[in-house]
């Protein structure tokens, strides 16, 4: 019994060192450029990062995966965002076929791809610098050179929205670099940028606005342009209210909401600052000096009547139950501490370009109330906007997608070029 039970051991042994041997390193593509992802060797077993390529969703890199391979089941979880991917290694090993479940159920096969068959991740013509903006914060610049060959216009800065990267600007950086110098930055808590805590303190809007100006400074970028996409308008407008002298211009990239200039009358557009004001004069207002404390009674009372209103419209949103609770990934912790962290931004003075999406974009469901509700909150701050800043140059574009330089490339770029050279 003993020597049938070793025999069959010994015929087993091939099929083990086989199953031993399946290596799962190196680059995973799929067939048709979309997603990239690549795998190493550890002490422990594996670890990855997951590229997406032609600007899906802008994170391009900065997607560490813990990875973990059990038999010929592969489970891939990111760090950073929500889900994890399950798939299946073939018997020769050269392709990976799973899903993201019910995250996103839509099939995915990828290719073991080879040094000559290898997608290039990132093909954009841009150099990388990654810059110390605070002590342990760095922040990936590209850097897509430019400016060279007579363009003499003002440098030009992109600045992404809220979970965005640098890179969803690779396509379209390019475009300015006969005339201009071009950058883009990654701010921090998303991509290969630092992420600190998602803290008050470290994603607070003047914060973020002074790394972007700390990038100026490091890498000795004059009075740019600096073009913000959603959230980065918040940004733009720090550094336009305290710091217009660094500045030739103002792009917002459907950017200029609530978060980025504030009508207090316009309680849609800017609910979250309302909370965000009185929250951190409530938090300051125990520490603080008479003197101080008196104006903080004083901003809090004043706002009282908005956060009434917020509140009672808050009540009437709420659902039924309650939602099976969730622990927030490390890239909705930041986006959590920037959204909770805005200022009330008014008299912003540099040159301003702004490039709303209006009437916004609805369809398929432009009837519903909140479509109603959001249509009409765009068209008070538009007419806001040509009230208070009658100087600043505003294009409307009729149901553009949120990421106008994509959907109306042509338009958004013909009316860069012409406000950036109208600074001369």
């Amino acid at each position: 019994m003993a020597r049938l039970a070793a025999l069959v051991a010994l015929l087993l042994l091939p099929l083990a060192t086989a199953a031993q041997a399946l290596d799962i390193s190196g680059t995973w593509q799929m067939a048709k450029p979309r997603y990239v992802f690549t795998i190493a060797k550890t002490k422990s077993g594996y670890d990855g990062e997951w590229h997406n390529l032609g600007e899906i969703d802008g994170t391009l890199n900065g997607n560490p995966l813990i990875v973990k391979l059990d038999g010929n089941t592969l489970t891939m979880t990111p760090v950073r965002t929500a889900g994890t991917f399950t798939g299946t290694v073939s018997a020769d090993g050269k392709t990976i076929s799973g899903d993201w479940g019910a995250h996103d159920p839509t099939p995915l096969v990828f290719e073991h791809a080879t040094a000559k068959t290898a997608q290039t991740v990132d093909p954009s013509p841009h150099k990388v610098h990654f810059v110390t903006v605070a002590p342990g914060v760095k922040l990936e610049v590209l850097d897509f050179g430019g400016g060279s060959g007579g363009g003499n216009g003002p440098p030009l800065v992109f600045l992404a929205g809220l979970g965005f990267t640098a890179h969803c600007f690779d396509a379209f950086a390019p475009k300015f670099t006969a005339r201009h110098h071009v950058y883009a930055i990654t701010r921090r808590g998303y991509g290969v940028s630092s992420w600190p805590e998602p803290s008050d303190a470290n994603y607070d809007s003047d914060r973020l606005a002074d790394d972007v100006l700390a990038v100026l400074d490091a890498l000795h970028i004059e009075k740019p342009v600096l073009a913000g996409h959603s959230i980065a308008g918040q940004e733009l407008s720090s550094i336009g209210t305290r710091h217009p002298e660094r500045v030739a211009g103002l792009v917002y990239l459907d950017a200029a909401y609530g978060y980025a200039f504030y009508d207090p009358t316009n309680l849609l557009a800017v609910n979250n600052v309302v909370e965000d004001i009185v929250r951190r004069d409530l938090g300051e207002l125990g520490r603080a000096p008479p003197s101080r404390a008196r104006a903080l009674i004083a901003e809090i009372r004043g706002t009282m009547p908005l956060i009434d209103k917020e509140l009672a419209a808050k009540g009437g949103q709420l659902p039924a139950r309650d939602p099976p609770s969730t622990v927030l990934v490390p890239r909705a912790q930041a986006g959590a501490a920037i959204v909770a962290n805005a200022h009330a931004y008014a008299g912003i003075k540099p040159p301003l370009l702004l490039l709303p999406t209006y009437p916004v974009k609805c369809a398929p469901n432009c009837d519903t109330p909140y479509a109603k509700l959001l249509f009409a909150a765009v068209q008070q701050q538009v007419a806001f906007l040509s009230a208070q800043y009658p100087d600043a140059k505003i294009v409307k574009l009729p149901y553009a997608d949120h990421f106008v330089w994509r959907s109306n490339p042509g338009d958004v770029e013909r009316e860069m070029n012409a406000f950036m050279d109208g600074l001369h």
